[in-house]
């Protein structure tokens, strides 16, 4: 005999209730199965262990240099044809 451990939750009750539910998943790392006339149709889980948001930032730290001049043009003037008039 299997014992389900996980929540259970009928989809009317878990349209009326989608926000408590997903704080309550986030909050006890407890997943919820949403079923429909007693079948499972979809699983809240919690969301998985990430890295710190915020360490993207300054990860390509000297990993890149800059050639030439960044702010001039892309091209010359003269080749640009809307200025030939």
């Amino acid at each position: 005999m299997v014992v389900s451990l996980m929540e259970t939750i009928a989809i009317s009750r878990f349209k009326a209730t989608c926000l408590a539910v997903l704080q309550r998943v986030k909050r006890t790392g407890k997943p919820v199965l949403v079923t429909r006339f007693g079948k499972p149709i979809a699983e809240i889980v919690p969301p998985s262990a990430r890295a710190n948001a915020h360490a993207w930032i300054g990860s390509f730290q000297s990993r890149g240099r800059v050639l030439g001049d960044i702010v001039a043009p892309a091209a010359d003037e003269k080749d640009w044809e809307v200025l030939r008039s």
